[in-house]
């Protein structure tokens, strides 16, 4: 187990940091930028939202990022009769001792994949709301806290809309990051279907009390200069002025630029941020938050395309 006290900054934490990847790769293949953005969200106390067809191993990298934290993971699948007790847990009645006793539910975890998230009613998605933003459940007038770390992985099919509920502003703001998994390439299929004769398992990097503790050194040492948080804000208050854009994103967005990018900086080994973090944040960030009008989304326009358009078009800081 690595002990994280007394680790040099720069140097160590980026080589554990690497370590990590190492470790996540002996099983999952490919999606790198997709490893990182889960654990930029894990280490700065977000949630993601995983777009991707069938079978392109969204469980197995959730399950495989787990073992390497030592983190307990749990999984759900969203269906049209999913209920919110089925999330949260409830109260029920104890025959044995007369009484109304509590029992938890999944969500009371580190790592919850909730797969295909809008299979699920909207009443059932809701009962993720407290949890996502307040990391804490009510049961029987009771507020329970979640463990910590605590995230929320939750998958929707972007192809086949049929038996759908489609998640609503609300609940697509509570994500930080919204994540595209691709199929992969050629090379990497290959390698997909040869590591299924692995028995290798990946090594434990951090538990759950070094990830608390990296959270709050990422709070109180990474550097976050005021020219860059109002290079942020300009990149969010663009996405309301564009004329393709019928809703744009609000300050949960420009509080998620502010808190990812100095996690990813941290991840780096470094202790300040950059506008090149920013722009690369910029994506993952933004484009689950911004809403085309009909008539650019039916010339295929996407909103990484807005993205792009806006980073473009303003002027960064000096690095």
């Amino acid at each position: 187990m690595v002990e994280i006290s007394g680790v040099e900054r720069d140097r160590d934490i980026k080589q554990l940091f690497a370590q990590l990847y190492h470790e996540i790769h002996k099983v999952v293949i490919g999606n790198e930028k997709v490893i990182e953005e889960i654990l930029i969200a894990l280490f700065c106390g977000g949630h993601v939202l995983l777009e991707s067809v069938p079978g392109t191993g969204k469980t197995l990298l959730s399950q495989t990022i787990s073992d390497t934290l030592a983190c307990e993971f749990k999984r759900i699948q969203g269906t049209p009769d999913l209920a919110s007790n089925d999330i949260t847990g409830g109260t029920f009645f104890d025959g044995k001792t007369g009484q109304q006793s509590i029992k938890k539910g999944p969500v009371f975890t580190n790592i919850l994949l909730m797969d295909e998230i809008n299979r699920a009613p909207p009443k059932t998605q809701a009962a993720l709301l407290e949890a996502m933003s307040e990391k804490a459940i009510s049961l029987g007038g009771v507020t329970y806290p979640l463990p910590k770390p605590f995230i929320v992985l939750a998958t929707q099919n972007p192809i086949d809309q049929e038996g759908t509920f489609p998640l609503p502003e609300a609940q697509m703001d509570r994500f930080l990051f919204k994540s595209v998994v691709a199929y992969p390439t050629p090379e990497e299929e290959v390698l997909i279907a040869r590591s299924k004769l692995s028995t290798e398992t990946p090594e434990v990097i951090f538990n759950p009390a070094e990830i608390l503790i990296i959270q709050q050194e990422i709070k109180e040492t990474v550097e976050l200069s005021d020219s860059l948080l109002t290079y942020s804000v300009n990149i969010v208050q663009a996405t309301r002025n564009r004329r393709e854009i019928q809703t744009g994103a609000g300050p949960r967005a420009s509080i998620g630029f502010m808190n990812a990018t100095k996690t990813l900086a941290f991840l780096d080994g470094r202790d300040y941020v950059t506008a090149t973090d920013i722009r690369r944040i910029a994506y993952p960030i933004l484009r689950h938050r911004l809403i085309l009008y009909p008539e650019y989304a039916s010339m295929r326009v996407t909103t990484d395309d807005i993205i792009k358009k806006m980073i473009d078009g303003i002027n960064a800081p000096m690095e």
